[in-house]
């Protein structure tokens, strides 16, 4: 019987854990799900007979070493920040490993070492990033298996609600970490290359310079992410005029988060005096002058020129940010702890919600002194608050993954991506047979500069 470990039983982990259950009878699996908090874990695992729970501290040494060296393959779904103390254990043990984290240069540094001891460490093998790389890499490679040149490449991904669960002004709820959200676009400024002029964005404009999509006849957003230009290499597109990855919301809510950027919410550098005993309408008033005569609301859009009868103030209104009887009830928080708190409030999945996952690549190419332009595109909705869209495409490109490392078909060590046709071809194969699938047209390429403008 083959041990696979997983670490982390987070959101992220249903499908994850789902998929590997379902194959454990026919590939002769053991899996040990190891979490500081194992109710959930225990839940989803229901008294399967091939699966158990541990209660595990990535920080007891002696713990982690013993669970893995036990394991014959080890997958984190730990916060990308822990993994390096998992590989570094995996290299001490001969144990490969997956996670779906970008990598970090403290893993990037072990891959001499895998590679002389034949180990894969899978990295950025979940959505985004992950999905995005398998199947950007499967167009742009039959692009260039047609001798054809590569001209534009953009790539854009986000996690929303779907449709039916979408009931709140800002057409938004959580699929995944909401820290990750409070703090997106920060640490440095949005840098992409259009046309062959670079651009870059600071972090106080990121939500106002945003793109627009059309995708399955909807109408999307999309915001820039921190660093496009660095996957020129990564996919071989060094030369490449254009290369822009952004993130997808609905038309409108880059507007209304730009209203917490301005104001300085988002902010977790410093902390916030006595934030423990502050309500919602004081957490909003510390950002504004004091005034002796002016309310909070008044002071809000006076100073940040928003009508009453605009649609953002809508939206700051159904958060109850106003509320001066809601507590944040958080210790020693910074403004993006408490800002976070108040939004989970409002944008939790329930219990029969449904999320949704739309990504889309554009290609565009030169072939035979023609230019072309291929539009490939993803919609995934989840079933609920467990089985969500998000657990779905991220957990079963890692569980896929690494069964196929298990199996042998998988060979090739080192620190990697999943960007070689040895790993997305079955990967992107078995996720068609889950609903994973993207839809390709053909449509007329454009570039950003149809006219030749000096921009």
């Amino acid at each position: 019987m083959k041990n696979i470990l997983i670490i982390g039983a987070g959101k992220s982990s249903s499908s994850l854990i789902k998929y590997l259950l379902e194959k454990s009878d026919e590939e002769n699996l053991k899996i040990i799900i190891a979490d500081i908090s194992i109710e959930n874990a225990l839940e989803l695992i229901d008294n399967h007979k091939n699966a158990s729970a541990i209660i595990f501290d990535v920080f007891n040494e002696n713990q982690r070493k013993q669970e893995i060296e036990k394991s014959d393959i080890v997958i984190s779904m730990l916060p990308a920040r822990f993994h390096i103390e998992v590989a570094k254990d995996c290299l001490l043990f001969n144990k490969h490993m997956v996670t779906a984290s970008y990598i970090s240069k403290e893993m990037k540094a072990l891959d001499i070492e895998a590679k002389q001891k034949g180990l894969i460490f899978m990295n950025e093998i979940g959505l985004d990033p992950g999905l995005d790389h398998m199947s950007a890499m499967q167009v742009i490679d039959r692009i260039r298996d047609n001798n054809a040149k590569i001209l534009l490449f953009e790539s854009f991904c986000g996690g929303l609600v779907a449709p039916e669960s979408d009931n709140n002004l800002w057409n938004y709820k959580f699929t995944w970490n909401p820290r990750n959200v409070v703090l997106a676009g920060q640490g440095g400024a949005a840098m992409f290359i259009q046309e062959g002029t670079y651009k870059y964005i600071p972090y106080h404009k990121l939500f106002r310079r945003t793109e627009f999509l059309n995708i399955n006849n909807q109408k999307f957003e999309a915001y820039a992410n921190r660093d496009s230009l660095k996957y020129r290499s990564v996919y071989g597109l060094d030369n490449i005029p254009t290369m822009y990855r952004g993130t997808i919301r609905k038309v409108g809510f880059s507007r209304a988060w730009n209203i917490f950027v301005q104001l300085g919410m988002t902010d977790d550098s410093y902390i916030i005096e006595d934030s423990e005993n502050m309500s919602y309408r004081d957490f909003v008033n510390l950002f504004l002058a004091y005034s002796p005569s002016d309310s909070v609301e008044l002071k809000l859009r006076s100073y940040l020129k928003i009508d009453q009868d605009d649609v953002m103030w809508e939206k700051l209104v159904e958060l109850d940010l106003f509320n001066p009887e809601k507590k944040i009830g958080l210790q020693n928080a910074t403004p993006a702890q408490m800002l976070q708190k108040i939004l989970q409030d409002s944008w939790t999945l329930q219990k029969d919600d449904k999320d949704m996952i739309v990504m889309q690549h554009l290609f565009g190419y030169e072939i035979d002194g023609e230019k072309r332009q291929i539009e490939s595109s993803l919609i995934v909705e989840g079933e609920n608050q467990t089985y969500t869209a998000m657990a779905k495409t991220v957990g079963l490109p890692v569980a896929i993954a690494t069964l196929k490392i298990l199996k042998g078909e998988i060979k090739t060590p080192g620190v990697q991506l999943p960007i070689s046709k040895e790993v997305y071809i079955p990967i992107l194969k078995e996720l068609e047979l889950h609903g994973i699938k993207f839809t390709e047209r053909k449509v007329k390429y454009l570039g950003y500069n149809p006219n030749h403008v000096m921009g």
